[in-house]
């Protein structure tokens, strides 16, 4: 069922918010504890955390803009529900409240102070409805005490609200001079929770002539009659000091920056436990610093080192660049059973004056699969489908400058020795620079062999103008099934990627079920 997300009243002087920016947009699937957006009150940015699970179907407040609190933020819902009816009545009742908020401008005053005639330079602070169900909060701690000097920004107490434990950052500077409800206690939103002002400052009989702001009865049964369920949300702050240049930020709750400058922390050596990596309380008082006494310093310097590109770099870059951008590319997975081509080799490499690879008999594999699989052999062009009746294969080859790809021509024609000794040649000559443009030109398809790294498993932009390149990965002893039991057996993961203009699914898988029937059966090669 979809759950409506509103704009909540996140200080006691809140009446709108401004949507920062999002950080899921429709359609995102979306956890519990994910942040959405970034909220702008009228005190500091906060970040807007879900408690619900789903889809993301509705974007009410757009970025950059204002909404009154409990306007509709957002409906998070299953995949494909239709909320197109809980929608409209949602823009109605988010239009009803900005209207509400120009109607009842003239009572903005009387709600923001809740008392008349304070001292000069006196702010109540009150208990503020940190989400749109909150009725009540707890203070589970106050981290300041009756006489304390407040700087704006300084955190005054932890409070425990229905979804979660906040820190309570004061956005006022002065002495605190009178605390209303202690540690422990609950009181209701609204209720006094503080008093700060100048030193000295008579305030007796302020709190025992307070009375909390009433919402409007009109005010109160629209909300009653109009609001839709109302989501639960938990809001974990982040004031605009904690955005740092270059779309990088450092994030941590005020709290914890406050212990981290009293112990001389650099929060750059801190990792963080809270959501995204943020900064908390915990993270400062379980710090282990690297050395016996840990005192503030730079740890180091940034600087970069530019390493003009080469020729090769750039052709590189922009071929791929093209065949990335250009070729719709799908790729297919399938994992071989390499016992026998294991046994095979060893078989082949104990003739006298005979070396083969793992890499020479995927490739012959490769050109024997391509001559019955044809239209993997091809070729886009605008005006037709280009199949060549030559199977050149090329073998990537990485250099110091990046990677070249020196062919074999008519490598179907060629034997295991052949392709071997071809394939040895050229990469000797392509890591001394001395392969000729002959040499890597007209390829049909691409080998790309990652297996000798150790890499299991990885994907290749197509080396165009071929229309498919296979990544192979690296042979792995592992448990498998065989005849119904589990025994210990040899595997390895190839990946072939396709261009879809010329290749379809079903065209690539039926060349990989060849490709696995030659080199789980090398004999097959032979027939």
């Amino acid at each position: 069922m979809a759950q409506v997300i509103t704009m909540p009243r996140l200080s006691d002087t809140m009446e709108e918010g401004t949507v920062a920016k999002w950080l899921k947009k429709i359609g995102d699937k979306v956890e519990e504890g994910d942040i959405l957006a970034e909220i702008e009150t009228d005190k500091a940015t906060m970040e807007f955390e879900s408690f619900y699970e789903g889809t993301l179907l509705h974007i009410g407040v757009q970025e950059g803009e204002t909404a009154p609190v409990d306007s509709v933020l957002a409906i998070i819902g299953n995949k494909g529900e239709d909320i197109s009816e809980l929608v409209s009545n949602t823009s109605n009742q988010n239009k009803e409240k900005e209207d509400s908020k120009v109607e009842n401008a003239s009572d903005k005053t009387e709600v923001n102070k809740p008392t008349s005639n304070l001292p000069k330079g006196v702010q109540l602070i009150t208990m503020p409805r940190l989400s749109d169900t909150m009725e009540e909060g707890t203070v589970a701690k106050w981290l300041k005490k009756e006489g304390d000097t407040i700087e704006e920004g300084d955190i005054l107490a932890e409070i425990e609200t229905d979804k979660a434990t906040m820190e309570f950052e004061s956005f006022y500077s002065g002495t605190l001079l009178k605390i209303g409800i202690k540690d422990g206690e609950t009181a209701p939103v609204d209720s006094i929770l503080a008093i700060i002002g100048p030193k000295g400052t008579d305030i007796s009989g302020i709190i025992e002539n307070y009375q909390a702001p009433q919402p409007k009865e009109e005010t109160k049964e629209t909300t009653v009659s109009k609001a839709p369920q109302q989501t639960e949300t938990k809001i974990k702050e982040v004031t605009q000091k904690q955005i740092v240049a270059n779309n990088g930020r450092i994030l941590a709750s005020p709290l914890a920056k406050k212990l981290a400058k009293e112990k001389n922390i650099n929060l750059t050596t801190v990792t963080g436990t809270g959501e995204n990596g943020r900064i908390i309380k915990r993270d400062i008082e379980n710090y282990t610093p690297a050395t016996a006494t840990q005192t503030y310093m730079p740890v180091g310097v940034e600087t970069f080192e530019d390493i003009p590109n080469s020729q090769m770099r750039k052709t590189i870059a922009k071929r791929l660049g093209e065949s990335k951008f250009t070729a719709p590319h799908y790729y297919l997975t399938v994992e071989l059973d390499m016992d026998h081509a294991i046994a095979a080799r060893k078989a082949i490499n104990a003739t006298p004056d005979i070396k083969i690879s793992f890499n020479d008999m995927i490739v012959k594999a490769c050109a024997m699969a391509l001559r019955k699989h044809p239209k993997v052999n091809s070729q886009w062009t605008d005006k037709a489908t280009r199949i060549a009746k030559h199977i050149h294969i090329g073998v990537a080859v990485a250099v110091d400058d990046g990677l070249l790809v020196p062919v074999l021509k008519f490598t179907d024609q060629m034997s295991f020795q052949q392709i071997g000794a071809n394939v040895k040649e050229l990469a000797t000559k392509a890591r001394n620079k001395k392969l000729t443009p002959q040499e890597m030109e007209g390829s049909t398809f691409t080998v790309s062999n990652l297996g000798m790294f150790g890499i299991r498993e990885f994907t290749s932009i197509i080396n165009q103008p071929n229309s498919a390149i296979l990544s192979v990965g690296a042979i792995v002893e592992k448990p498998v099934v065989k005849n119904g039991q589990i025994t210990v057996g040899n595997t390895m993961t190839v990946t072939l990627a396709c261009d879809h203009r010329t290749i379809d699914g079903a065209t690539g898988a039926a060349f990989l079920q060849t490709l696995r029937t030659y080199i789980e059966n090398p004999v097959t090669m032979f027939v």
